[in-house]
């Protein structure tokens, strides 16, 4: 994943989208979102009832990115839920290993 993703990814973090917002911005009905909600794919930020339902910008990425895997690698939905969830978690573990490495840096500079 490169900068400019997790550039997008922090900036949308604060957007705030509908499902009908999400369907009209990704070209996905919103049967197909309810999907990726049932399927842990996509978590709503608020709401109950799909009605109610509100989304953060960063959705818009991991649509994109679910739909890359579903359409290029042909992984099904519990597959591609596994697989984002493991990508965010390696993301994690590189930024935990990174500040680490920053720590350990200022400790060994005089």
């Amino acid at each position: 994943m490169g900068k400019e993703t997790h550039s997008a990814e922090m900036m949308d973090e604060f957007m705030r989208l509908t499902l009908r917002d999400l369907c009209f911005d990704c070209h996905i009905s919103a049967e197909y979102v309810i999907e990726l909600v049932e399927f842990g794919i996509l978590r709503p930020r608020r709401g109950r009832a799909p009605s109610e339902w509100v989304f953060a910008g960063s959705d818009l990425v991991r649509i994109k990115k679910a739909e890359r895997l579903r359409r290029d690698l042909d992984v099904n939905l519990p597959g591609v839920a596994l697989s984002l969830d493991l990508l965010e978690e390696v993301r994690e573990l590189r930024r935990a290993v990174e500040q680490l490495r920053r720590e350990q840096a200022q400790r060994e500079s005089p």
